[in-house]
């Protein structure tokens, strides 16, 4: 059975990719099929796959794989570090994916630092730490090489305290005396951006800036990682750790190194042994900031898990959400009220969620968030038998102090992937 790889053209911030193959021509694994626009934010996209291009639109192109592959790609033409990185098409792995050689385009004039997010922010969300665990010196080698582009005076490795595993990998491979670790608190979203930056440098940021500010330029550990293999190697971005988990007949969270970009998740879900009969949804990212998926969706440069969630909770009739600015958006939470079967009768947001230009919303603290009474309140108010929250660690800890006094119970936009991984995890979860 021939199997079909999709690439969308936007898979990051900035402006579509632009095809440079059509219907009919022969591919090979490595080969460049969608080139940055010219002269703007972009990436570069290549085929994982050797085969034959069978659909080019102005969104994705779709190549019909040959049945035999290899590992064998081709590499990578340039010759400066900054130029591989560009070419490659390596963008943020953790997020939403802007373009790494942008983040590298600006040296440093002073004293300056390169922080590897390594903290695997989400919970369930394993594949960061288990490379790390494999091969602790390929984040490192990637580090060195983002640190010696903008002249960087320090490097850090952020990770989360209980990653012990990994820790002790990483300080048996650090040798540069320019890099060092620092341990984070287990606790969600301690991997954002800004708090990476207020835990390591003790610097908080305002929602409108950026680490530069701090003198400082963060970048997720698989990102420092592709940098590694497209200097090193001169291998573009092309495959993807990927955390399977859930209600599948294999184990319930799985790590998957290297998948092909362009793969079909149900491709995915069936290495790992297949979807159980029953669930609530597929997740595509990690349980707070993920959004729902299909089967036939494709694994993308910021795929980081597939999770197919527990059955959804009957909900109360009427319900309330309170949105914050570090899990489900309103539209996700409205997603999921209705696939529990409640009505929304009010809308609060969290006192932090301070709103963009843009429309969307940032936390002026993640992760330390002050009391929600107020907004339960008016929740209740409204009329709402229940509550939705996506609130982060801290934010939750309050909501769940107060709401079941006002007897609202209290559902998490988390409940579904949680649920289907441990039970016991739901509302209690520290990670």
């Amino acid at each position: 059975m021939e199997q079909v790889f999709m690439f969308p053209l936007q898979q990051h911030i900035g402006m579509r990719s632009v095809p440079i193959v059509q219907k009919g021509d022969t591919v090979k694994r490595g080969q460049l099929i969608a080139a940055a626009a010219s002269e703007a934010l972009g990436s570069n996209i290549f085929s994982s796959v050797s085969g034959v291009v069978e659909i080019v639109t102005d969104t994705a192109i779709e190549i019909i794989a040959s049945e035999q592959q290899s590992l064998e790609f081709i590499r990578l033409q340039s010759t400066e570090s900054w130029d591989l990185i560009r070419e490659a098409g390596i963008v943020g792995l953790g997020g939403a994916g802007f373009p790494t050689y942008a983040k590298l385009s600006r040296p440093f004039s002073g004293e300056g630092v390169v922080i590897a997010n390594a903290s695997e922010c989400e919970p369930i969300l394993a594949h960061n730490i288990a490379a790390i665990e494999e091969d602790a010196g390929k984040l490192v080698r990637g580090l060195e090489i983002a640190m010696d582009i903008v002249h960087a005076a320090k490097g850090i490795i952020a990770i989360k305290e209980i990653h012990e595993k990994a820790i002790r990998k990483l300080r048996d491979v650090v040798t540069d005396s320019r890099i060092v670790l620092h341990v984070l608190p287990n606790s969600y979203p301690v991997g954002e951006e800004r708090a990476i930056v207020r835990e390591v440098l003790g610097r908080l940021l305002e929602t409108d800036q950026l680490p530069l500010a701090a003198a400082a330029i963060v970048i997720n550990a698989e990102s420092l990682c592709k940098v590694q293999e497209a200097v090193d190697d001169k291998k573009p971005f092309i495959d993807k750790d990927v955390t399977v988990a859930g209600k599948i007949k294999g184990e319930l969270i799985q790590v998957f190194r290297n998948v092909p970009l362009g793969l079909p998740v149900r491709a995915l879900l069936e290495r790992a042994g297949g979807l159980q009969d029953e669930y609530g949804e597929l997740i595509m990212g990690g349980p707070f900031m993920g959004h729902r998926t299909e089967r036939d969706a494709p694994i993308v440069k910021t795929t980081g898990g597939i999770i197919a969630a527990e059955t959804f909770l009957k909900g109360p009739d009427t319900i309330g959400l309170l949105v914050c600015a570090c899990g489900g958006d309103q539209a996700r939470l409205e997603q999921l009220a209705a696939s529990m079967g409640s009505e929304v009768v009010a809308v609060e947001f969290c006192k932090q969620a301070k709103r963009m230009k843009n429309g969307t919303r940032k936390c002026e603290n993640p992760g330390i968030c002050p009391g929600q009474v107020q907004k339960v309140l008016a929740i209740k108010k409204a009329g709402a038998q229940g509550i939705l929250i996506s609130n982060c660690t801290d934010c939750s800890n309050t909501v769940m102090s107060c709401a079941p006094q006002l007897k609202l119970p209290v559902y998490h936009c988390t409940d579904g992937a949680l649920r289907a991984v441990n039970h016991k995890l739901v509302r209690r979860i520290k990670t």
